[in-house]
């Protein structure tokens, strides 16, 4: 994994903080394998309930989360749990590595 842990650190208090305690966070993608370099941050966050306005907090989480790490640009996906897994889910879900 391609995350040192001050940025693993903010994310996973970032998260807390607009989605609560409970939310697992999943970094998948290119940051999950060593041998690659560079990439965005992608990260895939299970809230434990769903909320009422989830593209909105999937964007003020990745805005929050690119001023708190310097500019990074940071993919999130919040999973509705009432709603079937997607493509992109099934694949952070396989792949995934918890924080």
């Amino acid at each position: 994994m391609r995350l040192d842990d001050k940025t693993r650190e903010i994310i996973k208090r970032e998260v807390a903080s607009q989605l609560g305690g409970e939310a697992v966070v999943r970094l998948f993608g290119s940051r999950v394998d060593d041998t690659q370099r560079g990439g965005d941050i992608d990260l895939l966050i299970e809230p434990g309930r769903p909320l009422a306005h989830r593209i909105q907090a999937e964007c003020r989480l990745s805005a929050r989360l690119h001023i708190k790490l310097g500019g990074r640009k940071v993919d999130v996906l919040i999973k509705d749990p009432l709603k079937p897994l997607l493509p992109i889910h099934a694949q952070a879900l396989k792949n995934g590595v918890i924080l």
